[in-house]
């Protein structure tokens, strides 16, 4: 029997609202000429076989030009600890900053549905340009601003916002400055916005923390009619691979549809509040293929006369629990830090620190700001975020 469910949410993989920019012909797969005469090349980018939502493309030359193929190299991550069952945590801003934005990518968490990192890019894209071919992106800015480029055109970016990239779009990175920090994840689904706040036409309805006015669309569409050598480095199976192609990638006079880059402030989700506290589930901001994300952000805590406005010790029996720290004091935790992670396995249960339930009792809102990961299959730690690690993180709730 067909799973209505499933195969209504295949065809919303990306975002509801349809876009057009620049130049597109009154009809689809038509002869398409430019003032000259030249005709303009129709590239259609989607994906599960042209049954998801897609997106048409007008490119002034065939995006097919390779010119040269450069020999792959690995930068799929190392394990450092197989099957863990400890909470652990890493000082993610200790991450040293790299020129090249590929290089300065470092993976701390995996398993088959996704990677999780941290990116410290000190220079801007100006070699090359970057295409995931496996994985959807979700960027968050925690240091940093500048522009992200695509062929869609130019997203502006700043701290505290996410940037989710639908896999196969090409695209560069032009940071304002030296200092730059972006919390990544690497979704070998598409990540989209959860289905509870969508109806059945997509939009997401009265209930949901966010709406489409929040969206960051692409602007500014820039048409580059330009040949020569232009590397693109295409991320597949965990491998690098340089291509060069014989023109510009962001060479369209317009394009329309449902697949593109778009981003999201983290300041613009607003906060589900209850009478008693509230489970992790009204913070959700995205899922993907086995695991969802979530935004803390400030709110008013719960307002019952009697309430524990800390989180209650809880077990995650089927999920890994990632928390990423962006800013403020994090309610039920101590000696915690910007850019740092903590990761509670499945299996055990876990809370509030020590001191914790008490500070909070009486108080009437937190400012902190966090992001939630939580993948449902086991997580593989890497060697590279060991270097990093809180020695004895999971003796923190010893009570002395």
């Amino acid at each position: 029997m067909l799973n209505i469910d499933f195969y209504f949410e295949s065809k919303l993989n990306f975002m509801p609202i349809y876009q057009r920019q620049g130049k597109i012909p009154h009809k689809r797969h038509i002869v398409f000429r430019s003032e000259k005469g030249d005709l303009y090349h129709e590239e259609l980018f989607g994906t599960e076989g042209f049954a998801n939502t897609s997106s048409l493309l007008y490119h002034l030359n065939p995006p097919t030009m390779v010119k040269e193929i450069g020999d792959p190299y690995s930068v799929r991550p190392e394990v450092g600890v197989e099957d863990n069952l400890r909470a652990v945590s890493f000082k993610g801003y200790n991450v040293e900053p790299e020129e090249d934005y590929i290089k300065s990518r470092k993976i701390f968490f995996f398993n088959d549905d996704l990677n999780i990192g941290i990116a410290c890019p000190s220079k801007s894209m100006n070699e090359y340009f970057y295409k995931n071919a496996d994985s959807d992106e979700m960027l968050f800015i925690h240091k940093g601003s500048g522009r992200f480029k695509s062929m869609h055109g130019t997203i502006d970016f700043e701290y505290g916002d996410y940037i989710v990239i639908p896999r196969g779009i090409v695209y560069r990175l032009e940071f304002d400055g030296a200092e730059n920090k972006i919390l990544f994840i690497e979704a070998h689904s598409a990540i989209r916005t959860p289905r509870k706040y969508r109806n059945e036409f997509g939009q997401h309805l009265e209930h949901s923390p966010f709406c489409e006015r929040d969206f960051k669309l692409p602007h500014s569409l820039e048409t580059h009619d330009e040949k020569g050598d232009f590397k693109i480095m295409i991320k597949r199976r965990g491998m690098i691979h340089a291509y060069t192609y014989a023109t510009h990638p962001f060479d369209l006079v317009g394009w329309d549809g449902y697949v593109y880059p778009y981003g999201f402030s983290i300041f613009n989700f607003e906060p589900i509040t209850g009478r008693l506290h509230m489970p992790p589930p009204i913070h959700q901001q995205f899922e993907g293929r086995n695991f969802v994300t979530c935004s803390f952000v400030p709110r008013l805590y719960d307002y019952h006369p009697d309430a524990i406005p800390v989180s209650y010790h809880h077990s995650n029996v089927d999920s890994e629990e990632i928390l990423y720290y962006v800013e403020g004091d994090f309610m039920s935790r101590n000696n915690i830090s910007a850019g740092q992670f903590t990761l509670h396995p499945a299996g055990v249960p876990h809370g509030p620190h020590p001191g914790a339930i008490e500070r909070s009792l009486g108080k009437k809102d937190t400012a902190e700001y966090a992001v939630m990961i939580d993948p449902f299959n086991p997580i593989k730690i890497s060697k590279e975020a060991l270097k990093y690690e809180v020695k004895d993180y999971y003796k923190s709730w010893m009570i002395k």
